[in-house]
């Protein structure tokens, strides 16, 4: 008989992470055919898959809009997530959405800039007609790089999908337990597949959580390794998280107890 594969811990759908990758916010650049790189003030991907930008008046990329027949142009934006703590290699993934980009009337500018302030509020956002113009992306296609893949995404696939309930605080979560619990991280490595165990001068470092499991990073000499543990039980809320989390590291199952994840501002829910 041959072999067959190790099964692969469930993960969220390329969608879902692509999503979450956009709620997180991140660092945004703006690469368009024939002009500068352009890096936006504020960038909010709406639910539909479609990207907001406010760009200083002074980027070159605005008048090729202007110049471009039916003042639409095509340009790709880039999203890079970065890890809540500070790895060797920072960047967890990066979603690129390609488009056309046009400049919405003043009137509708305004009224996109305060749906945006509602979900991200943002200081640039005042600037608007002061220095600063909104653009609109629409897209036509996505792609996502990550640690679970690369995968092509449609607008379709984009805006069927919901981040993760844990996409907008794993951040707080993880930079705690670096900062505070390096035991519980000891503890985790005995989940490590056995070639990672024991590797000579390597460090352990967490990397993402979400409804489906953790992720650690194994920081070792000239190489970095990204390994996902499944939790026993998907989880949809903090304190399902902070179960599975205490069943991960053999302890006690009792509401509050353990080192677990808390709900945003450090409070347990």
């Amino acid at each position: 008989m041959g072999s067959t594969r190790p099964r692969r811990p469930p993960a969220p759908t390329a969608a879902e992470r692509a999503r979450s990758l956009a709620a997180r916010g991140g660092s945004a650049c703006l690469v368009g055919t024939g002009a500068p790189q352009a890096t936006p003030l504020v960038h909010h991907v709406r639910a539909d898959g479609s990207a907001v930008l406010l760009l200083d008046d002074a980027e070159p990329v605005l008048d090729a809009i202007r110049a471009a027949p039916g003042g639409e142009f095509s340009a790709m934006l880039e999203v890079a997530d970065h890890a809540p703590v500070d790895l060797r290699e920072p960047v967890r993934g990066l979603l690129w959405i390609t488009g056309r980009m046009r400049i919405p009337g003043p009137e509708i500018a305004r009224r996109i800039a305060l749906q945006v302030a509602d979900v991200r509020p943002h200081p640039d956002l005042l600037n608007l007609g002061h220095g600063a113009t909104l653009v609109r992306l629409d897209p036509g296609s996505a792609v996502l790089s990550d640690a679970e893949g690369c995968a092509a995404l449609s607008p379709v696939d984009l805006a069927a999908a919901w981040p993760d309930p844990f996409s907008c605080y794993e951040g707080h979560w993880l930079a705690h337990l670096e900062e505070a619990h390096p035991d519980v991280l000891d503890v985790l490595v005995r989940h490590l597949p056995p070639a990672l165990r024991d590797l000579r001068g390597a460090r352990v470092r967490p990397l993402g959580v979400d409804r489906y499991g953790l992720r650690l990073r194994v920081e070792a000499p000239g190489r970095d390794h990204d390994v996902r543990i499944a939790w026993a039980e998907q989880a949809t809320t903090v304190a399902e998280l902070r179960e599975q989390m205490q069943r991960l590291m053999g302890c006690p199952m009792r509401r509050g107890a353990g080192t677990g994840p808390t709900a945003p501002g450090g409070r347990a829910s």
